[in-house]
């Protein structure tokens, strides 16, 4: 048996790749359009403020790495440089579990907490610019429940 007659014949109707296709065109436009403009505002990317976000939500302010991860998805290799660039900016630092030193905590510092604030006076007029001034409260009410549909019980495999 060839590995070709193996995989199975399914395709995808014609609405699901159109709907993937406007989600993914409609993703890449937004998120370039507030990435624009919190440059123009002289912040740092978006990533940053995921970051900063999940760790001023955290209880005392820290997380592990693996959390910061799990929360923002972004990936192990871009995270750790990300994070070495925000520790150099003073808006994290890290820290030594106090039971085991190889182990780390990332802790949002005061200038961190302040750079979140900043980036969210700009970040929430640009979301209501570019993605709510479209929608009605009931189309984004749809659209995040059939968004919820899609990452309920994903199977990767």
């Amino acid at each position: 048996m060839s590995s070709s007659s193996a995989v199975p014949d399914i395709k995808p109707s014609s609405s699901v790749v159109r709907a993937w296709v406007r989600l993914m065109r409609a993703q890449r436009l937004v998120l370039s359009a507030i990435e624009q403009d919190l440059k123009a505002a002289g912040l740092p990317p978006l990533g940053w403020y995921d970051v900063l976000l999940e760790l001023t939500r955290a209880q005392d302010g820290k997380l592990r790495p693996y959390e910061i991860e799990d929360r923002t998805l972004l990936a192990q290799h871009n995270l750790s440089r990300l994070l070495d660039r925000m520790e150099n900016d003073g808006l994290i630092r890290r820290e030594a579990f106090a039971n085991d030193g190889r182990g780390r905590w990332v802790v949002v510092t005061d200038s961190g907490r302040n750079m979140q604030a900043r980036m969210w006076s700009v970040y929430r007029v640009s979301l209501q610019k570019h993605f709510g001034q479209k929608l009605e409260d009931l189309h984004a009410d749809q659209l995040a429940d059939l968004l919820a549909s899609l990452s309920r019980n994903h199977d990767t495999g």
